[in-house]
């Protein structure tokens, strides 16, 4: 069994999400928090798999939980759930390792989609949310766009011409099962090529990835 806190301040929310979760035979909801710092408690005590994480909490919030999560459950995956907060916000919980973003208004589906994808060490991030997060992320960086460009085309030598033609399709936003379309492959051969990629570039995410992309100026098109 996938073992998950749900961490919300709005009982409505956690109500609804563990309703979804528990349809799935694989997964429980073992514990609820309200705010950042009880989640990391019931995280430690329950030892869970998988913490679905709201930005916005009182006493802690999300993002600084999250910060505090490797600690508290090693091993633990974060998935936050978001409404598209500021910039700021997605770009640190990028950085420090979230395993997916969510929108809480995510269909049932994706939601135990995404779960089970944390649970086995895959980050997930919906098309959507991807397309959003990498587009507002791309605009607002700062520094110089020709050595980010340089920088993220040293980074990509070590991949084969199969994987750079993979990675510009996170870069694009696609789900494994759309980039498998696109290029004729199937979607557990995109996952494999996906988990292969983070590997070799050192990234958390897709959104990492898809960074590198972008800055590397990869088309997915061709």
């Amino acid at each position: 069994m996938i073992r998950v806190l749900v961490a919300d301040d709005e009982p409505l929310i956690r109500a609804g999400i563990r309703m979804i979760l528990a349809s799935a035979d694989d997964i429980e909801v073992v514990a609820e928090a309200a705010d950042g710092r009880r989640a990391l408690e019931l995280a430690r005590a329950h030892r869970v798999d998988v913490v679905l994480l709201d930005i916005q909490m009182p006493v802690m919030d999300g993002l600084t939980a999250l910060g505090e999560l490797s600690k508290a459950a090693p091993g633990a995956r974060a998935l936050i759930l978001t409404t598209f907060g500021e910039r700021e916000n997605v770009l640190r919980a990028v950085t420090e390792g979230g395993a997916g973003f969510l929108l809480k208004d995510t269909a049932p589906a994706e939601l135990i989609q995404a779960v089970r994808a944390a649970a086995s060490g895959n980050a997930f991030l919906s098309p959507a949310a991807t397309r959003h997060i990498v587009d507002s992320l791309a605009s607002g960086r700062s520094g110089s766009a020709v050595a980010r460009g340089a920088e993220a085309r040293r980074r990509l030598e070590v991949l084969t011409g199969r994987e750079l033609e993979v990675l510009a399709l996170l870069g694009e936003g696609l789900s494994n099962a759309d980039a498998g379309a696109r290029i004729h492959m199937s979607e557990a051969t995109v996952k494999t090529y996906v988990s292969r990629i983070l590997a070799k570039l050192g990234c958390e995410n897709r959104v990492q990835a898809a960074l590198l992309a972008r800055d590397a100026e990869l088309d997915g098109r061709g």
